[in-house]
């Protein structure tokens, strides 16, 4: 026994760490850096659906009938194999029109219904109180065990006033209202309620595993020794089958299935399930990581379930609750340190359901059934016309109150005649009932609000009579007599055997009726008539979600608004600011002005998009219901019939097909626009090549013109000059024509061979021969700079067909512009041709200053010279861009290779030609190999390999 005040204070620090954890992450989020934009954080939230049923009653079901508590947790993992599916579509649809609660969803689908989300409440409600009643019971029940205050039996019971399960409620209340009930406006995300609820799944999973773990490995020596010790008693031995406690029995599948459907379909109905997997989610991509993680967990938190079951049945004292082994079992055996950590960990799981359930719920019944109320009250008007937040704020906090009060209320009648899971279990049947409307709402457009609200209340009418109302009938508050006899002695209608259906249990009797005349009616009164204009505007929004989504964002568009009337900015603007503050309100027409393109400041035109924009704003804090009764009430809005829905959508096609059409030609414009910015770059790049070609040719030009000026008119001027001065003269004026006719040769080679007029006269060519006779021709000019020029070449080399002459070109236009920079004393250009792969490769390398690295990559541009422009040697830029034209066309391909050291090394490589390569290589015609010429400086030397 742990003393009372030990365990209250331990669930009160608890509770203030809850808080602090809320605190930072508000904190956080105002600071801009939200930790709730997480995966993990998203996923662990939806660990929610874990509640005291998992912690306490999961233990308490396996106990009584084995692996029957597994469907309970089979349904979600289901579930979420189709979460990037439907999850993801009910996310996207939750933003899109700022839907804050499951009765918002259903209710907008089918026209913004009033109706239908005042029904949906009050389904919930009531199908949600019994739940709430489970996690006050666990508490209190887990209370009472710890502190043993109720072992003394036979005392008189303590006033209502001292009642601790009472005081807890009041407690949990005040708690709420602190984490959900501070902002008005639901669509901004409960930062701290989010992490809160997180940092709970992670102390009731590690509090669950840590009771397992002790009992498992500390009390028993593993789950091989608690088997074990179950098949030796007959009692036990059965639960280990899949037939039950029976035996022998039958396998219930439709029981197995009803469990399955019904924990599938909660862990997606469940007011606080949809509020943090739909409306809490920051973005719908962590679906992702949910869609395993949260499968994972439960997984995890389930692998102990049996064992504690199965133990505390060997150990524990007969006539003991199975649904508290969680807590006895350490108790019993002086874990007194970790069974309070075990309550901390049930409690966590109750706070965690009730905190984020009666949120929820709070803001159904605020918004789809107290704000519709007093919006029908004439005396209304007056207060409507003062700002309204806190009016609606305290609205949502009593509601909070009085539906834990609800609960409390339901524990005291009922909650000692029922099991946590058969308790959980009547919530889960109630909440099935919104699956035809909500998801054939999703899909199916023909669905109508008649459909909807005849399949609600038919299938919630069934619910109360088979499975709610025997429920009060067996807790002794009112006659059970028509569990047997059904009501005026009709058999037929016993809510347990209706019209005589027998040999299922209770919720698959129930589950089978209500949903079977739910379906019924939804498809029956949806096909009886068409849908309005409302409900077919809203149908198409909702089951062409991602279409219309993905088709506008594309198109730069906005969805259709299915609004016509008259409006008046003023009246929306004083409707905003009474609802959600002068600035949120200015905020709204601020964004719709920039949208419009319109100056802020100036007149609006109150036009459908504008009233769209202030409806969704306001359904954010009231609900799209209550929202569209508010801006109907100071809007003149024209009804809309299908033919009205069906003109807005061809009216919005066309805006989107124009949308397009225009964002196509603005894409071929910057397209057109980024071509004309490079030709203009390239034409101002050409105009400078341009510039400083006429200036190098101007330059060529000019030094043998006016040598070859100045020497005739030397030679004109002076008729007696002597012979051997005038046929010097004659010579130099003969050698600088010559290079006239050069430079213009290059030129109007390199025009040719660009406009693919150049003449090719192909041949075999030995190009050992061919590149050893370029370096002869070139042994003058090397000699004339004191170079010297070495050759290195194999003994013979397969032939190539190519044009010898254009193939010459290109050596003697690499040797000698190696020659031209190597620097004056002990100069030296090694010229080595190689066999490499299926090709020749020549290099010719020198020992000058080199390429510098910024001009590496434009060396072979038409009209580039490398090197100082006042040091390097006249050129006209054209030899090494011809050079690369003549190599390219023959195959191959010349390049600039990276060089460690000094000097430059430029390279080609020629492939072999077919038939030329099946030849196979023949000895060139040339001198023998390795025979050595001259050394004299400015000599040829030939070496092989």
């Amino acid at each position: 026994m742990i003393s009372a005040p030990v365990v209250v204070g331990a669930a009160v620090v608890y509770l203030a760490l809850l808080f602090a954890v809320a605190a930072f992450a508000d904190a956080r989020a105002r600071a801009g850096r939200s930790i709730i934009g997480n995966a993990w954080i998203y996923a662990l939230s939806l660990a929610v659906y874990c509640t005291a049923w998992t912690y306490f009653g999961s233990v308490g079901r396996a106990a009584a009938t084995g692996v029957w508590f597994l469907p309970i947790y089979l349904g979600p993992m289901l579930a979420m194999l189709l979460a990037w599916i439907v999850v993801r579509k009910m996310i996207r649809i939750a933003h899109t029109y700022r839907i804050t609660s499951i009765a918002d969803f259903i209710a907008s689908r089918y026209g913004k219904s009033p109706l239908v989300a005042a029904l949906v409440t009050l389904i919930t409600v009531v199908g949600i109180v019994p739940y709430i009643a489970l996690q006050l019971k666990a508490v209190s029940a887990g209370y009472v065990l710890l502190t043993a205050s109720g072992s003394a039996g036979g005392g008189p019971s303590p006033a209502w006033w001292q009642d601790g399960t009472l005081l807890v409620t009041l407690a949990l209340a005040l708690f709420t209202i602190l984490f959900g009930a501070r902002h008005l406006d639901s669509a901004e995300r409960h930062e701290g309620m989010v992490a809160a609820v997180a940092f709970e799944s992670l102390v009731k999973l590690v509090a669950f595993l840590a009771v397992g773990v002790f009992v498992t490995y500390g009390l028993f020596n593993g789950m091989a020794d608690i088997w074990a010790r179950a098949r030796a008693l007959p009692e036990l031995a059965s639960l280990l089958r899949l037939g039950g406690t029976g035996g022998a029995g039958a396998f219930g599948y439709a029981q197995w299935f009803t469990l399955t459907l019904l924990s599938m379909l909660s862990v997606l109905l469940l007011p606080r399930q949809f509020q943090m997997m739909v409306v809490e989610c920051v973005n719908e991509r962590h679906l992702k990581r949910a869609a395993w993680v949260f499968p994972a967990y439960l997984l995890v938190i389930n692998i102990f379930v049996l064992p504690l079951a199965l133990g505390g049945l060997l150990l524990g004292p007969n006539g003991a609750d199975p649904e508290t082994f969680v807590l006895s079992l350490p108790l019993a055996n002086g874990a007194t340190g970790l069974a309070l950590f075990a309550y901390v960990g049930g409690l966590s799981a109750a706070t965690g359901m009730l905190i984020v359930e009666t949120i929820a719920v709070s803001t159904m019944v605020c918004n789809d059934l107290v704000m519709p109320a007093l919006l029908r009250r004439r005396d209304f008007g007056a207060r409507a016309g003062g700002d309204l937040t806190a009016l609606i704020l305290n609205i949502r906090r009593a509601a909070i109150l009085a539906i834990l009060l609800l609960g409390y209320l339901y524990f005291q009648v009922a909650g000692e005649a029922y099991a946590l899971v058969s308790i959980g279990l009547i919530s889960f049947a109630a909440v099935a009932q919104f699956a035809p409307a909500l998801f054939g709402g999703m899909y199916w457009r023909e669905a109508t609000r008649a459909g909807a609200l005849g399949g609600l209340c038919g299938g919630f009418l069934v619910w109360a009579y088979t499975l709610m109302a025997p429920s009060v009938a067996k807790s002794g508050w009112i006659d059970d007599g028509f569990l047997i006899h059904g009501p005026f002695g009709i058999t037929a209608l016993a809510p347990e055997r209706l019209f005589g259906l027998q040999g299922l249990d209770n919720l698959s009797h129930s589950l089978f009726w209500s949903l079977l005349v739910n379906v019924a009616l939804y498809v029956g009164l949806s096909l009886w008539r068409a849908p309005s204009g409302r409900e077919a505007s809203q149908a198409l929004l909702f089951v062409d979600v991602f279409a219309r989504g993905h088709a506008t964002a594309a198109a730069g568009a906005a969805d259709p608004v299915f609004w016509r009337g008259r409006a008046r900015p003023a009246d929306l603007m004083a409707l905003a600011s009474r609802l959600l503050g002068p600035d949120a309100a200015r905020q709204i027409f601020t964004e719709h002005a920039h949208e419009s393109g319109v100056a802020v400041g100036t007149d609006l035109t109150a036009d459908a998009r504008l009233v769209d924009k202030v409806e969704r704003r306001l359904a954010g804090a009231v609900g799209s219901a209550s929202a569209r009764v508010l801006v109907a009430a100071v809007a003149e809005e024209e009804p809309l019939s299908p033919a009205d829905v069906l003109e807005i959508l061809n009216e919005a096609s066309q805006l989107r097909v124009y949308a397009l059409a225009l964002e196509e030609k603005s894409r071929s414009l910057e397209i057109a626009s980024a071509e004309l910015s490079a030709a203009n770059a390239q034409l101002r790049t050409l105009d400078e090549l341009k510039d400083d070609f006429v200036s190098s040719v101007t330059h060529e030009l000019r030094t043998p013109l006016t040598a070859i000026r100045a020497l005739s008119e030397l030679m004109l001027d002076a008729p007696d000059m002597e012979e051997a001065q005038r046929q010097e003269f004659l010579a130099i004026i003969v050698g600088e024509s010559e290079r006239l006719g050069r430079l213009v040769n290059q030129v109007l080679d390199m025009a040719k061979l660009e406009s693919g007029h150049g003449e090719w006269h192909n041949a075999d060519v030995d190009l050992r021969r061919l590149v050893r006779d370029a370096v002869t021709a070139t042994t003058e000019l090397a000699r004339s700079r004191g170079a010297e020029i070495v050759f290195e070449a194999p003994e013979t080399v397969p032939l190539l067909r190519a044009d010898p002459d254009r193939l010459t070109q290109v050596v003697l236009n690499l040797i000698s512009n190696a020659v031209k920079f190597v620097p004056a004393e002990g100069g030296r250009v090694h010229v080595s041709l190689h066999v490499e792969g299926d090709g020749l490769v020549v290099r010719v390398k020198d020992n000058g200053p080199g390429v510098p690295e910024a001009e590496r990559d434009t060396i072979f541009e038409k009209f580039r010279q490398g090197g100082d422009a006042l040091t390097r040697p006249p050129g006209t830029g054209l030899g090494l861009p011809i050079s690369r034209r003549i190599v390219d066309h023959f195959g191959g391909r010349m390049w600039l290779e990276n060089q460690d050291g000094s000097g430059a090394c430029f390279a080609f490589r020629l492939p072999f030609q077919p038939d030329a390569g099946a030849e196979g290589p023949r000895p060139a015609a040339s001198e023998p190999a390795g025979k050595v010429k001259a050394l004299a400086g400015g000599n040829t030397r030939e070496e092989t390999p």
